[in-house]
């Protein structure tokens, strides 16, 4: 029997007569799109048949799942990411005594600023646990042929002897996502013909069908495999005479090389590295001119813009609260005209000037602007396509996804929020996306702002924190003029509710109830 088979064979059984994911509001939000129901993902982590380990060696005869001792010990194809990760950290703590140096870092209570503590992933007692599986076929415009991805989202937990014998778990503050190819080129039917994008679309649409994905995905040369994302919260610093509230992320992103069979670091999806570019007079003006070309533009205001990689860091340190005002935290901060003035930082790459005229000469070719329609608008999509910037915006902390709890004693009481705000706004597009495959046609790939999503005509979000409702992001008018900017004239606010002003900015509010 092949490994793949076996493992399928081990899914299907675990899923049984499950045809519904949870009735919980907000998976029903996700239905067709992510699996986030508790009680299965608990039994498909403790059958071992998607643990990591599993997963990256089917033929490991050893029962039950890896602890991180074991995991990055015996699985090479995790070599690299550890040396990594200690490097970014060394990296970190180097720049907060530098940026800081009246305040004290390292991990336990007695620091001003508490580290994460790196002996996590060399523990016998912590392991990564399955928390949630969603599916990314709107990102398909990366590459038709895989139809998108599949992404398996492990949440680290620590597991404590107790008394009595049992254990008392506790979830640490890092997940780390298997990205799979939604596709393998080379998979065929039941009648021998290769599974087109449409049918992956439609297993998942039918009520979370999605045994053959998984139970296909593995083969010899592991093709499926992608890469591997990790988001850490490195520290938590409380308010001080310094500062105000810290808690900063560290993401990293391991492309898999099927040459080395190693998940080997790599640069992170459109995360701009600022420091470098705003450093080097010819990389700013290449990148200016790159992002301003029309067609370039273009996918940018959709948000399938690919960024190349001589503009890109391997890692993204995102800091959290950031709040809708511009500032030094948020990642394009330094890069538009008027931010950071006077803070040795140069010219701009961006001007007024620059991105006026990109519009116009766009409108000049019959290029419509669905997003980014003014300066604002350009500015708020540049931090938004970045990780960090997405990763600021309507998260919870640094977390998109930071999963399901079904570690705790009621796990359907635990998880009404596996996801951010973010997330769960985005899956109307996303279903609107897998239908269109579905259906055998061209989906539209584009997406909003991170702070807006798009509905796709559908009213399922109306009303609700997501799009309209209490704490949503809505448009102000702009401050003296009397008129909305152009890139959030939409963004208004439900019936009872007005848009109020909620730092210093002067376009993006959020929706209260009218005090009169």
């Amino acid at each position: 029997m092949s490994r793949a088979l076996r493992i399928l064979i081990a899914v299907a059984a675990l899923l049984g007569g499950i045809v519904s994911l949870s009735a919980a509001e907000t998976a029903q939000l996700s239905r067709g799109t992510a699996i986030t129901d508790p009680d299965l993902l608990r039994r498909l982590d403790q059958s071992d048949a998607l643990t990591i380990s599993r997963l990256l060696s089917p033929e490991r005869n050893a029962d039950g799942p890896l602890t991180t001792d074991l995991m990055f010990a015996s699985l090479p194809q995790l070599a690299p990411i550890l040396p990594a990760i200690d490097a970014e950290l060394d990296r970190y703590v180097s720049r907060y005594r530098e940026t800081y140096p009246g305040e004290t870092i390292g991990v336990g209570e007695g620091f001003d600023a508490q580290l994460f503590d790196r002996a996590n992933l060399t523990s016998r007692d912590t392991r990564f646990v399955l928390v949630g599986i969603v599916n990314r076929m709107d990102r398909a415009y990366v590459s038709d042929e895989t139809c998108g991805e599949i992404r398996l989202i492990y949440r680290l937990a620590r597991f404590d002897s107790r008394p009595d014998g049992g254990k008392t778990a506790t979830r640490l503050p890092m997940t780390l996502n298997l990205v799979m190819k939604a596709r393998d080129a080379r998979q065929t039917d039941a009648n021998g013909k290769p599974v087109s994008c449409a049918e992956i679309a439609r297993r998942w649409l039918d009520n979370g069908d999605w045994q053959g994905l998984i139970g296909s995905r593995l083969s010899p040369d592991d093709t499926m495999l992608d890469r591997i994302e990790t988001n850490i919260q490195v520290s938590v610093a409380p308010k001080s005479a310094l500062h105000d509230f810290r808690s900063d992320y560290l993401l990293k992103v391991f492309k898999y090389d099927p040459a080395t069979k190693r998940f080997e670091e790599s640069t992170l999806e459109n995360q701009i590295d600022r420091d470098r570019i705003l450093a080097d007079d010819a990389l700013r003006r290449d990148f200016r001119d790159w992002l301003l070309a029309p067609d370039n533009l273009r996918e940018f205001d959709r948000g399938t813009v690919l960024l190349p990689e001589k503009f890109l860091a391997k890692a993204a340190v995102v800091p959290t609260p950031a709040g809708v005002d511009a500032s030094a935290l948020q990642p394009e901060f330094g890069m538009m005209q008027g931010e950071g003035d006077g803070e040795g930082r140069g010219d701009p790459v961006f001007t007024d000037n620059d991105v006026v005229g990109a519009l116009k000469r766009a409108a000049a070719r019959g290029i419509d602007m669905q997003n980014v329609r003014s300066v604002a608008g350009f500015q708020r999509r540049l931090n938004d396509v970045t990780c960090a910037g997405c990763h600021q915006t309507r998260g919870i902390g640094g977390f998109h996804f930071p999963g399901v709890d079904w570690l705790a004693d009621s796990p359907p009481n635990s998880s009404i929020v596996p996801a951010s705000p973010h997330f769960f706004g985005d899956q109307v597009r996303r279903r609107d996306i897998l239908t269109a495959f579905a259906a055998g046609k061209r989906p539209d790939f584009s997406r909003g702002f991170s702070s807006r999503p798009q509905t796709r005509g559908s009213r399922e979000l109306a009303g609700t924190e997501y799009q309209d409702g209490w704490g949503a992001h809505c448009s102000l008018q702009y401050q003296g003029s009397g008129t909305a900017d152009k890139s959030f004239t939409s963004w208004s606010c439900a019936k009872g509710l007005t848009c109020q002003a909620a730092a210093t900015s002067s376009r993006i509010g959020m929706c209260f109830i009218k005090t009169r």
